[in-house]
């Protein structure tokens, strides 16, 4: 069964169909008599396909001779309609086949907000949703990304799971599975010593009367007692072109990765702490990788992708370099959230000489406290001051972004995101009234912290739904300046991604009931709804307390300390230790600090 039984008349009634065709300028086509690998983003196409990992991984498999990667993407509601009223299973777009038919699934953890969403896919696949429930007709289904970090929460729907660099040892696990011979039992024992593989079913968990764990043993002879996460000490693999949408996706530009990891060591970011050590390109990688996508896609814009794009150690000549081959294109060059330095400030200079677009500031928290805290390590006098340097070389719009419910945030360092918003807008003023050529506008954005695993704040305590509000609705009456906007997340949406980022595997049954009782594209506020979660929760005995708003003895079993992601627990207990103490840590260039990541291996 495929994407054949649809008639054109059919995707005419709903909306973006181009999402459902194939047959972009760049996408795959190959036999189907080689490993069937579908990568499966478990959102829509226009957010998939801005997903950076997504192109390189497809191009990666695909540049296998024994391997043809597809492409699939959660369908919208019409679509899901329809494809249940026509009797369609899910299919890859560049085949059009059902994802039953496939060998492997491959589904992306982007966040924990779209895990419904993969046990919809896997249901209009016909596919069952648990791992035990399938039998040897169906695909594996594998699952890698960020979340994998700690993959616990979904163990009873994935037969294995891939931890780390894709580029690193995914070439592996299919050498073995053109190899394997027998059961699929025996193919995921054949892969289990792999570096980055985890498979779920090979070990066994307890628990002690007060809901912690309590063991984490393997219960099969050849699973590793620890699972090595798969690590690239070279970024080596960038493909030289990317698959262009036929429709509009969330970014319509090319994307150079620049750099994987970072040297800040901010303690509430997951990112930081997982792809450590610190791996950059060279300039000359980079401009090759830039000149090849522009080639090949036709993008305007081409962007520089990194936790802290500024902080590579070649930022500022790489800048004037590329800059000399997008100015011949007449291609814009984008940059991420920056800090406010010298350096950044002259690459913004450059890049947007015709036009200022918005700076965008990420300060993350009001007061100089919370900075410490969370290892920030930037005053509000180098943020004031860069903001401006930022007016005098023209702009006049500044993004702020923040997060509220930080481990030690008291009331006034809440409120104190106001007050640098209103410091910002009075630092405009400070230029002479002819360099003050339209009204300055400072848009805050307020997050809710959510502790996530291997940060140095995976022990803390989550601030609740109504203290999350209370804050936000306190720092909305404090801004008087017109000049300012203001807009918060959902917290009760980040109550339950908490709930799921630092859960165990007893989480699937409320997943799965979440999903039964309708969640699904639960990242997107408009459909989001929480009475669904907490109905889930309590039909299935999951204490929100227990999960998100308790702190974490630091000799605690954690559901994913039988994976090394490089850092120690020594080493991010210290740092939680630090940051109740307002003490913080040099960056990793000023001077080593011992993680454990293996910069060695660099």
């Amino acid at each position: 069964m495929s994407r054949s039984q649809l008639k054109p008349s059919d995707l005419v009634k709903i909306t973006k169909p181009g999402s459902y065709t194939g047959g972009e300028v760049h996408a795959v086509y190959k036999s189907k008599d080689l490993i069937r690998f579908a990568f499966c983003f478990p959102d829509s196409y226009e957010v998939g396909m801005s997903h950076l990992g997504l192109q390189i991984l497809y191009f990666f498999l695909n540049r296998r001779e024994d391997t043809w990667c597809e492409r699939a993407f959660m369908p919208w509601h019409d679509m899901i309609d329809l494809i249940k009223e026509r009797d369609v299973p899910l299919f890859a777009i560049e085949s059009g086949d059902g994802l039953k038919d496939f060998d492997i699934l491959g589904f992306t953890l982007q966040y924990e907000m779209s895990y419904t969403n993969i046990l919809a896919m896997l249901e209009l696949s016909g596919i069952p949703l648990r791992a035990c429930e399938r039998d040897e007709d169906d695909p594996i289904i594998c699952a890698g990304g960020p979340c994998a970090a700690n993959p616990e929460p979904m163990a009873d729907f994935i037969d294995f799971f891939y931890i780390g660099d894709g580029e690193a040892t995914l070439d592996l696990v299919l050498d073995m599975y053109k190899k394997r011979s027998g059961t699929k039992a025996e193919f995921l024992a054949s892969i289990c010593n792999i570096p980055g593989v985890y498979v779920p079913r090979f070990y066994h968990v307890s628990y002690n009367q007060d809901g912690t764990l309590a063991s984490f043993t393997a219960n099969h002879p050849g699973a590793p007692k620890v699972v090595e996460r798969a690590f690239s000490p070279s970024l080596g693999y960038f493909p030289d072109r990317f698959i262009v949408p036929l429709i509009e996706s969330v970014h319509n530009r090319a994307v150079v990765e620049i750099a994987r990891g970072c040297m800040r060591g901010c303690r509430f970011c997951q990112a930081g702490y997982i792809y450590r050590p610190l791996r950059e390109r060279t300039p000359e990688e980079i401009l090759s990788h830039g000149e090849a996508l522009m080639d090949s896609t036709g993008h305007e814009e081409i962007s520089l992708l990194a936790l802290s794009a500024c902080d590579h150690k070649d930022f500022a000549p790489l800048i004037d370099k590329l800059l000399e081959e997008t100015s011949k294109r007449r291609v814009n060059i984008s940059l991420p959230s920056t800090r406010l330095d010298a350096v950044s400030l002259s690459a913004m200079e450059k890049t947007q000489a015709l036009r200022k677009s918005s700076l965008t500031v990420a300060p993350e928290a009001g007061s100089q406290k919370m900075r410490d805290i969370i290892n920030k390590n930037l005053t509000e006098e180098e943020i004031l001051e860069g903001c401006y340097l930022a007016f005098m070389a023209g702009y006049d719009k500044i993004k702020l972004y923040f997060m509220a419910g930080l481990p030690g945030e008291e009331e006034a360092d809440t409120l104190a995101i106001s007050d640098m918003a209103q410091s910002v807008v009075d630092t405009y003023y400070r230029l002479d009234y002819e360099a003050r050529k339209r009204p300055v506008s400072v848009s805050v954005s307020t997050a809710c912290f959510v502790p996530k695993p291997f940060t140095p704040f995976q022990w803390a305590a989550m601030v609740r739904p109504d203290e999350f509000t209370y804050g936000q609705q306190a720092v909305k009456s404090q801004i008087r300046k017109r000049q300012i906007s203001y807009r918060y997340h959902d917290a009760k949406t980040a109550q339950v991604e908490g709930v799921l980022a630092r859960g165990d595997r007893r989480l699937g049954k409320a997943i799965e009931a979440a999903y039964k009782n309708g969640a699904i594209f639960d990242g997107w506020s408009e459909h989001f709804n929480y009475n669904i979660w907490l109905t889930a929760f309590a039909e299935t005995d999951i204490d929100l307390d227990f999960y998100a708003h308790r702190d974490r003895a630091g000799d605690e079993l954690l559901p994913w300390d039988f994976i090394n992601m490089g850092v120690t627990k020594k080493f991010l207990l210290r740092e939680w230790e630090k940051a109740k103490a307002g003490e913080t840590t040099p960056n990793c260039r000023e001077k080593c600090v011992g993680c454990g990541c293996g910069c060695e291996q660099v």
